[in-house]
């Protein structure tokens, strides 16, 4: 009875040893598939890496493709010649495309509602567009001094090479005397005709229409009413340059026919705006004095030109530049100081400065201007 009980027991725990056995088994099995599935995905993931790696590899090469023939287009198209460098905006075809840029003059200006295409009268230069900077210098009649030779000899030799071809000057001619025109033209032909015919220089003459009615009466003999009148015809000058330099570059620097510039200036103002953390900046003065040496997003200028337009007669445009930075980033009663520190990411000032202001004789008849930048 006893060994009954002990084979039982024995044959029990057999039946119970052989059960385990199958159930390991069993483990094993659903493991190891599982395991050649993992290692199945695995495989195909890796397959799936790089025929995304050859894929881009392929995009990359033909995105270097395309831009090595834009390159070369580009540099075709410089390569042309111009036969003259001279054009008369009135002879242009009729099919050529008026700038809308000058468009918003006749919002402010009635009299221009009547005028068809609103351009300068003159360009000298290959109208050249698609750089980072446009330099903009307005010029009148100083009588028997000039400082505009002087001024663009300085800002074009203190470029580089790949400066010179990333940028435009635009030399504004803002005065109705032809024969100042004419010398300005010829001085430029001769001086600088390398510049032009890369298209980095242009000259510009702003048509006499464009001014309104007020400027075209008889001139007060009275001091105070002609420098009235010279300031309001100096705010329109350069909101009509600004106009025309919009469009051609990524940010526009004003300077004037009186300055001259530091060397590497404008290696050092491409380091600086690189280098400005914020993007939402108001403007940048390279230089204390005035108007000079402020550079601006092209994309901006169109709300200081309107704000300029709609004051034009009430103050000099680099107190309407204040004027413009108190009444978009001030609080009400704050003062200009402490609102200029609150902003000083918005409204940066470089040290040292740029430019420096050279003449003497001012654009006003008969006065003489002996300031300087003490930070130059």
């Amino acid at each position: 009875m006893r060994t009954r009980h002990v084979n039982l027991l024995i044959a029990l725990v057999a039946v119970v040893l052989f059960s385990f056995s199958c159930f390991c088994i069993s483990r094993m099995t659903q493991t190891s598939n599982q395991l050649i599935n993992c290692r199945n995905r695995i495989l195909e993931l890796k397959e799936g890496i790089l025929r995304l790696k050859n894929r881009t590899e392929r995009n990359r090469q033909e995105l270097i493709k395309a831009l090595n023939k834009i390159k070369y287009e580009i540099t075709q198209g410089e390569n042309i010649s111009v036969n003259s460098v001279k054009k008369k905006v009135n002879a242009l075809d009729r099919n050529e495309t008026a700038p809308n840029a000058f468009e918003v003059l006749k919002f402010f200006f009635p009299h221009l509602r009547k005028v068809g295409r609103i351009y300068p009268d003159v360009i000298t230069g290959k109208e050249k567009t698609g750089v980072s900077f446009a330099l903009g210098i307005s010029t009148v009649d100083r009588g028997n001094r000039s400082y505009l030779r002087q001024t663009l000899t300085s800002v074009v030799s203190r470029m580089t090479l790949s400066e010179e071809k990333d940028s435009v000057v635009i030399v504004s001619v803002a005065d109705s005397n032809e024969d100042y025109l004419k010398s300005v033209v010829d001085m430029i032909t001769k001086k600088f005709n390398r510049q032009l015919k890369s298209g980095s220089l242009e000259v510009i003459s702003i048509p006499a229409y464009f001014y309104p009615n007020m400027l075209h009466t008889k001139q007060s003999t009275e001091d105070s009413q002609q420098l009235e009148s010279w300031q309001i015809k100096q705010v329109l000058d350069f909101c009509f340059l600004m106009l025309y330099a919009q469009p051609k570059a990524m940010y526009y620097l004003q300077l004037e026919d009186g300055i001259i510039a530091k060397k590497m200036y404008l290696t050092k103002i491409t380091d600086f705006v690189h280098k400005i953390t914020s993007k939402n900046w108001f403007y940048i003065e390279f230089s204390i004095l005035g108007f000079i040496g402020k550079l601006f997003k092209s994309e901006d200028l169109t709300d200081f030109i309107r704000f300029f337009l709609m004051f034009y007669k009430d103050k000099p445009i680099d107190l309407l530049l204040g004027d413009l930075f108190q009444v978009k980033m001030c609080k009400p009663g704050e003062t200009l100081e402490k609102c200029t520190e609150r902003n000083k990411q918005i409204r940066i000032r470089y040290k040292p400065s740029l430019f420096q202001h050279v003449g003497i004789q001012s654009s006003f008849p008969g006065r003489e201007q002996y300031f300087k930048d003490i930070y130059y």
